[in-house]
């Protein structure tokens, strides 16, 4: 099934996205609160549609199991070139499938040091991937 990586944040239990195999598992549980970029396994993207680790059978399985999809900004952040424009495109593909399916959204900095990023800075980064301002949930680990 691949590598299942979990963050425990005191009572939030963040999963970090995997294969399709990984993000199926972790929205059809109740005990998952944020599903954290599940385009991270996604390796290359179809013909007419990217590969963004989510599709609308998901999207409704994360609203009715009220589990969140996380866009880590520090992935964003650490990568360049075609790569970074490869994972803004899936978190793009991500935001409207997340809006049409009425799933909560999180922007994720995980930082070593939390005042690094302010959080308009992570809302003005939701807003280019998409977002309506009232969308934005911002959450520091």
């Amino acid at each position: 099934m691949g590598k299942v990586s979990v963050i425990d944040r005191g009572k939030m239990n963040i999963v970090i996205g995997g294969g399709e195999k990984v993000n199926r598992k972790v929205v059809e549980s109740k005990k998952i609160d944020i599903l954290l970029s599940p385009e991270e396994g996604s390796e290359r993207d179809f013909m007419h549609s990217r590969g963004s680790g989510l599709n609308q059978v998901l999207c409704k399985l994360a609203k009715q199991n009220k589990v969140a999809i996380g866009f880590s900004f520090n992935k964003i952040l650490n990568t360049d070139g075609i790569r970074r424009a490869l994972i803004l495109g899936r978190m793009m593909q991500n935001v409207k499938l997340c809006r049409k399916y009425k799933v909560r959204m999180v922007i994720v900095n995980h930082t070593a040091e939390l005042s690094e990023r302010a959080e308009g800075d992570l809302r003005s980064v939701g807003v280019c991937l998409g977002m309506h301002p009232k969308e934005i949930s911002v959450l520091y680990l």
